[in-house]
């Protein structure tokens, strides 16, 4: 089997209050599901049409059980979804204040198995093939998820040619300042994986992360310049702005109701892919993207509240012709 996409990274259990507007202490019940950013995009993708795969670890405890059962009833191929003998699966808690208030607080110490990746869990012949990989910045933070992260990047550029050409890696520039040490040492890391993608995505601060500018046209020349085809700076109630070889489009966000703002960019990024996969033009994209964002961020889930083209669709035909 050939995948239309393969992500690489984090995985967890996103355990949300189910009363809004409410801190922690004074929480009375949580709803379960899936989490973690190359999860959820693997399943956004899934839900849109894609065959998708992810490459991600988990622990040896009913948590890792969940994990592959949610990802068979997505649609998500776990094949590439190993084992650690010790470490827990993650855990992560959230706030939910809308519309732009969400804080988590992570379990994941003393380390999650996502991050003991390694070459052993790479099948590199899948890398190469996919039509999209897609790794995150977080897998860049420790070993031995760097080097193999790097070591699959690697593969991916090797391919070459036409078969290069027709393909796409896609960095995922997801900067959680709880994963490093400092922002300058995530900048070094990112900069050694930048040569090695095709597409470059995330928003004004994670793209200040990569390449130290903040404004959204000139963050995005600076990722292309870095050897990106395409750039795309993510400006929350400004829109999208993306940037290509051939074109710059500039698209102004679906309004709605925000209910969780966490999964939206995670959909945005399996809608991208869908475009992708379907050979949409650069602006038909974004507007996808900007309203698979946009109804995820109207529900309270992440990976549940994936979804499906039609939902997008009716969305953008309310706003705007695509």
């Amino acid at each position: 089997m050939s995948f239309d996409l393969i992500t690489m990274g984090r995985v967890g259990i996103d355990l949300y209050p189910e009363q809004i507007g409410v801190r922690l202490p004074d929480v009375r019940t949580f709803a379960k599901s899936l989490g973690g950013t190359a999860t959820n995009v693997a399943v956004a993708a899934s839900r849109l049409g894609a065959r998708s795969g992810v490459i991600t670890k988990v622990g040896d405890d009913p948590f890792g059980t969940y994990v592959r059962q949610a990802l068979e009833g997505f649609g998500v191929d776990t094949r590439h979804v190993s084992t650690h003998p010790t470490l827990r699966t993650p855990v992560v808690f959230c706030e939910i204040f809308p519309p732009d208030d969400f804080p988590l607080l992570f379990y994941r110490a003393p380390k999650a198995p996502d991050m003991e990746l390694d070459s052993g869990d790479l099948d590199l012949d899948a890398i190469r093939a996919a039509r999209i990989f897609w790794v995150t910045v977080t897998g860049l933070s420790d070993e031995p998820s760097r080097s193999a992260t790097l070591a699959a990047l690697e593969a991916r550029g090797k391919a070459g040619g036409l078969r290069r050409r027709s393909r796409w890696t896609v960095l995922d520039l997801d900067y959680r300042p709880m994963f490093w040490a400092s922002r300058e040492e995530a900048r070094h890391r990112i900069a050694e994986a930048l040569p090695h993608v095709t597409v470059a995505v995330g928003n004004q601060d994670e793209c200040d992360t990569a390449v130290g500018v903040r404004e959204p046209r000139a963050a995005a020349d600076a990722l292309r310049e870095r050897g990106v085809g395409l750039a795309i700076v993510k400006q929350g109630p400004k829109g999208v702005l993306a940037l290509d070889g051939d074109s710059a489009v500039e698209v102004p966000p679906v309004p709605v109701e925000v209910v969780n703002g966490l999964g939206a960019g995670d959909a945005f990024g399996g809608a991208l892919c869908h475009g992708l996969l379907r050979g949409w033009e650069l602006e038909r994209t974004m507007r996808f993207c900007n309203a698979a964002g946009a109804l995820v961020a109207s529900r309270l889930a992440c990976a549940d509240a994936m979804p499906e083209e039609p939902e997008v669709l009716a969305l953008l035909e309310g706003a705007v012709n695509v």
